[in-house]
């Protein structure tokens, strides 16, 4: 809660400075360090805030870490080593502790990547290889030692360093690891990435892709690594981790591996959309609802919210603006929901026509193809259905909606029955 004179009374919380989107409270509330709060301060208030706050444990973010160093009384070495501090507690003489689990958070995500997507402990795999750290900010100081703890020889790719990014696909290009250490790709832009595809494909001893980014869930630089076949982890493991460090200091408790793991586990299953596709009259929408009310998530059928944005009904605004005028909308209201996270979303038949709608729905969700006998598919109120002939669009779309899905789900005839198999199949 804020105050008059910008400081806030929480017993522990974030700072910063932009935080609505931040996943902490929830994973605070799950590791027992609540109530947590996002307190969101102007530089102008911080250090009364830090000085005078009735606080008794802080996560600090950007732009303030490196204040929050230097406004603290004692430092840990890991602080000291970085010259910043994203944990700050109090001991028994109201000093300001200052410490820096953003490093462990990665260490221990490097290591759980290395040990289950490549076999081999991080040490195996970075000893004496080349790692490129993108982004020389705060959060990729913590990463570079991570990294150099493990035996790598780190570079730092930045825009105004002495190596540009364009080293990459040069006298960098024999990086065996590359790890995204800026907000590029951050929601709400994405998915985007630092790097283009080509970049990543012209380093042939690349094992791996890590990005600190943790929403979404698959970053854009993850997408592409996926797309190349190259073994790839976004931020969480790192958020959840650094976050139980964080709490086990506020708390006076134990960390516990165990407890990060799981959390990471449920966190996933419960932020990623569930995305249902199939041909027109499958049952997307009727399924798609009754799953909804079974898991208690909000829906979003991609057609009715082409028909709120058109201001008519879909199928009328397809035939007023032909297919391409449509599917120009439902790119854009694709790129929209499926960005966000925890729905349930019901695509149209064709939005696998157009390839570029595969990163947005991808990148937080879990893609659910339908199956339906074409003879028993409906043509009410679809009208490329009627017009081409459900053959021939199942000629063209079946290769693209097997290549899209994550899991495929033979229809029985009842919503409520597809649905309660999607969430078996899925462990929900």
């Amino acid at each position: 809660m804020r105050s008059s004179d910008g400081r806030a009374n929480v017993r522990f919380g974030l700072v910063g400075r932009r935080l609505s989107h931040s996943w902490s409270p929830a994973i605070h509330a799950a590791l027992g360090s609540a109530p947590y709060e996002l307190v969101e301060l102007e530089p102008p208030e911080l250090e009364g805030f830090l000085r005078r706050g009735a606080w008794e444990g802080l996560n600090v973010t950007i732009p303030y870490k490196r204040a929050a160093f230097e406004l603290s009384d004692v430092q840990s070495a890991s602080a000291r080593r970085l010259g910043v501090a994203n944990t700050l507690t109090k001991d028994g003489q109201g000093r300001i502790i200052a410490d820096n689990t953003d490093l462990a958070g990665f260490s221990w995500m490097l290591e759980r990547f290395c040990r289950e997507r490549l076999g081999r402990p991080a040490e195996r795999v970075l000893g004496s290889g080349k790692a490129c750290v993108l982004g020389s900010g705060g959060a990729s100081q913590a990463v570079r030692a991570a990294l150099e703890d493990a035996g790598a020889e780190v570079v730092v790719i930045s825009r105004g360093g002495p190596c540009g990014y364009e080293s990459l696909s040069g006298g960098n290009s024999d990086s065996v690891l590359i790890v995204n250490a800026t907000p590029v790709g951050m929601y709400p832009d994405c998915p985007q990435s630092p790097l283009t595809k080509s970049q990543l494909q012209s380093m042939p001893l690349l094992s791996g892709v890590l990005d600190v980014v943790y929403n979404p869930t698959r970053t854009g630089m993850c997408l592409d690594a996926e797309e190349l076949g190259i073994p790839s982890m976004s931020g969480l493991p790192m958020l959840v981790a650094q976050a139980a460090l964080s709490s086990s200091q506020f708390l006076g408790s134990e960390f516990r591996e165990e407890e990060v793991v799981g959390l990471c586990e449920r966190l996933l299953s419960q932020s990623l959309n569930i995305i249902l596709i199939g041909m027109p009259g499958a049952g997307k929408t009727s399924t798609g609802r009754s799953l909804a009310r079974q898991l208690m998530r909000p829906f979003v059928d991609l057609d009715d919210a082409i028909s709120l944005e058109a201001g008519m009904p879909a199928a009328r605004y397809l035939e007023s603006v032909g297919e391409d005028g449509f599917r120009r909308l439902e790119s854009k209201v694709a790129l929209r929901y499926g960005s966000q996270s925890n729905l349930i979303i019901a695509c149209g038949g064709g939005v696998v026509v157009r390839e570029e709608n595969y990163r947005p729905l991808r990148q937080n969700g879990r893609i659910v193809l339908l199956e339906r006998p074409l003879d028993r598919l409906s043509l009410k109120g679809r009208p490329l259905s009627r017009s081409r002939g459900v053959e021939a669009l199942a000629r063209e779309r079946m290769p693209l909606y097997e290549r899209w899905s994550d899991l495929r789900v033979h229809c029985t005839g009842s919503p409520a029955g597809d649905a309660r198999k999607i969430r078996e199949l899925l462990g929900l």
